[in-house]
């Protein structure tokens, strides 16, 4: 319904329900405004059904207070009512209600700029971008997303596209496309101190930034990517190798992940072995990790025989940590993923040094590099 209120779409809609033997017991009625009684009324009569069976579900500033608006409606009483249900007189929405609170409360922003090669579409990001949400709720900040085209990011361009933000975030994907520019990305948040949070192809792109630039392993990348590098410090899990058909082959579900005691990945969940998500077919090549451990990548997490690696962290960074699983799966508004939520709350700390004088407007030595021949190859390939 927009502009002047009109049942007719709705009596139409009903009518069609019926020709296929639907008939309705409630209809939720979306508007711009509340429904006035006497439109309930008249819905009720041409659809029906009871007027109480008639829910308004107006226009609401943002879509965690649709709970609240269809409570006031009484379309949880309505349901329990309907199908004979046993529950509490009143329900709980005491944690609910403090969610709202902490939205209307959010002090000032929190950027975080999100690198991808499917940005223009954000709804291909919309699990992560919700624990973004749910992570700033919990720190009284307000989200902002710098969406990021990874194809777009080169050693000259890095710090233009990124310098705004208060912290990275490279998620999930797969290909050889923009991947050079994820791995800029993670070398700024490396060498300018910048919040950075990988999540699977994330924390590969991590593991082969500092292999190349840190170890020295010159062309390290993914087996993924370049079969025939001489670092593959990336490579396909054990099962995965000789497989031709790769559909419905890949390491999915929740899976433990032992976490080591004294690391930002413990401190973030509070527990030795946590069970998260997966969807992946390569790992650390652990032929190659004894260097990379070498040069100051710290294994936080691994599977409970501790031969995969399931996450990473740089011990003298204020927040460098990937995981190869996706906790953003299990994210929820009143208790966002531990990684997403001490993520979003470092990068709300560089935020309030910075705007304290602090900080630098951009990261202290950011400056553009030149584009190494191999490196504008790539990204031209």
């Amino acid at each position: 319904v927009v502009g002047e209120q009109k049942t007719k779409p709705t009596q139409h809609s009903v009518a069609e329900l019926r020709e296929i033997g639907i008939q309705p017991d409630i209809i939720v009625a979306r508007s711009e405004e509340p429904l006035s009684r006497s439109l309930r009324d008249k819905i009720a009569l041409f659809c029906d059904i009871e007027p109480e069976g008639v829910i308004s579900a107006a226009d609401a500033d943002d879509i965690y207070r649709v709970p609240l608006v269809l409570r006031e409606e009484g379309l949880d009483d309505l349901v329990v009512r309907m199908l004979n249900l046993e529950a509490a007189d009143e329900p709980d929405l005491t944690e609910w209600r403090g969610l709202i609170d902490r939205i209307d409360s959010c002090s000032g922003p929190v950027t975080i700029a999100l690198v991808g090669k499917y940005v223009q579409l954000h709804e291909a990001y919309l699990s992560v971008w919700e624990a973004l949400k749910h992570s700033a709720f919990h720190h009284g900040r307000k989200l902002e997303i710098l969406w990021v085209d990874s194809e777009e990011i080169t050693p000259e361009t890095v710090v233009e596209r990124l310098a705004g933000a208060d912290g990275v975030i490279v998620p999930g994907g797969f290909g050889m496309r923009g991947i050079e520019g994820k791995i800029e990305a993670v070398q700024y948040c490396r060498e300018n101190r910048v919040p950075y949070l990988g999540v699977c192809l994330g924390m590969q792109c991590a593991v082969i930034e500092l292999a190349r630039n840190v170890c020295g392993m010159e062309g390290a990348n993914s087996w993924e990517f370049n079969e025939d590098t001489e670092y593959p410090v990336i490579d396909l899990l054990p099962e995965q190798k000789g497989i031709s058909d790769m559909g419905g082959t890949m390491r999915l579900g929740a899976e433990p992940v032992c976490l080591v005691n004294g690391t930002k990945a413990h401190a973030a969940y509070g527990a030795d072995v946590v069970f998260e998500r997966h969807r992946h077919r390569f790992e650390v090549n652990n032929e190659l990790r004894p260097r990379l451990e070498r040069a100051g990548l710290v294994v936080c997490g691994t599977s409970p025989n501790g031969r995969l690696v399931e996450a990473i962290e740089l011990a003298d960074h204020p927040f460098f940590v990937a995981s190869q699983f996706h906790p953003e799966f299990k994210s929820r508004p009143t208790r966002p993923a531990p990684l997403f939520r001490d993520f979003v709350g470092a990068a709300a700390h560089l935020r309030s040094e910075r705007e304290a004088g602090r900080g630098e407007e951009r990261p202290a030595g950011a400056v553009a590099r030149p584009a190494p021949a191999d490196a504008a190859a790539a990204g031209a390939a």
